[in-house]
């Protein structure tokens, strides 16, 4: 633009090419508002929104909560679209595919970086345009209702005394395996582990006695724990949850290395326009500050966590590299 500049007052300032260079301008202005006008229209038909996951999990159904409030502020809908399977990245294979004209968008969480630096998938967060954060789960060890352990300190000393016999569901390479694994760590346990496709299949396993624990949260698993099928023994927050003011946080019980939450966030393709990533930023922000929208996510269990391009693709490279770190304790 600079160089085009100094090229239209080089030619204005020669009197035989004033009128040449009067008419590129008005042309190159002319251009330049049709563009401005084709980017004012964005979006023009309906977003679709790719959720990597199952059905009935949590990252499905706080998605639905996005959906069903975005379009007031995009000005068209933004349906979900289900593509589960392979740890979330398959859904995400499709989004990396797809046009990058900001017509197709994801929901990205710390499970695909662990599905990278576990070998399921060569691709990480940085072969996306991040375009928001949106919410933040905290993460419960839930064990079934039935079960022995009232705390998490009967939890350990059987799981010390009995090592490997406690069945836990994860979703093998992904961020509850590696919450299940931080755990296990902490205390230096032996699980055994089972391989569920999202947090509903899991959490309903676990509601049919077929494993011992899981990792769950208040949107998969908190109707659950109120109807007296399972039990929430620790939450990885910082402070307790006002939905569960009697579940202790693992850092107060001692151990302030178990922060286990899940950041959920819209990507897009990559080489998206800067534009459009910049435009949905300003109206997921807007509908972050929606009070029916804050409800609705407080209703599923979590709770409104906005960032914009910038301070999300922050996030995402400070957790990747805590993610690497700490990847190599799921390889068994």
């Amino acid at each position: 633009m600079a160089t085009l500049s100094r090229t239209l007052r080089h030619m204005t300032q020669q009197p035989w090419k004033a009128a040449v260079g009067g008419l590129l301008a008005g042309s190159l202005a002319l251009a330049a508002g049709s563009a401005l006008a084709a980017e004012g229209d964005y979006p023009a038909k309906p977003v679709e929104l790719i959720v990597p996951w199952s059905p009935g999990g949590g990252s499905d159904t706080l998605m639905r909560v996005v959906s069903n409030h975005a379009e007031p502020y995009l000005g068209q809908p933004m349906p979900v679209i289900n593509m589960p399977g392979v740890s979330g990245t398959i859904g995400l294979k499709e989004l990396s595919q797809r046009d990058a004209d900001g017509y197709s968008v994801g929901q990205l969480h710390e499970g695909l970086l662990v599905a990278n630096h576990t070998g399921l998938t060569p691709l990480n967060w940085d072969d996306f345009a991040p375009v928001a954060a949106l919410t933040a789960s905290p993460q419960y060890l839930t064990v079934n209702a039935d079960s022995p352990w009232q705390t998490f300190g009967e939890f350990v000393d059987y799981a010390k005394q009995h090592p490997g016999e406690i069945r836990v569901g994860v979703t093998l390479g992904g961020i509850p395996h590696l919450h299940a694994a931080m755990i296990e760590d902490a205390e230096d346990l032996s699980f055994r582990y089972v391989g569920f496709e999202g947090t509903g299949a899991r959490i309903r396993a676990l509601v049919g006695g077929h494993i011992d624990a899981a990792i769950g949260d208040i949107a998969s698993s908190g109707e659950f724990v109120k109807n007296g099928d399972l039990r929430f023994l620790a939450v990885g927050s910082q402070e307790r949850q006002d939905e569960t003011p009697d579940v202790p946080t693992f850092a107060e019980l001692g151990y302030d290395q178990l922060s286990l939450n899940i950041i959920r966030g819209i990507i897009a393709p990559k080489g998206t326009p800067q534009a459009r990533i910049d435009t949905l930023a300003e109206d997921l922000k807007a509908l972050s500050e929606d009070p029916d929208f804050v409800s609705g996510v407080a209703n599923a269990g979590a709770k409104v966590h906005y960032m914009g391009p910038e301070a999300y693709a922050d996030y995402l490279e400070t957790t990747d590299a805590t993610v690497e770190r700490l990847a190599g304790k799921l390889a068994k």
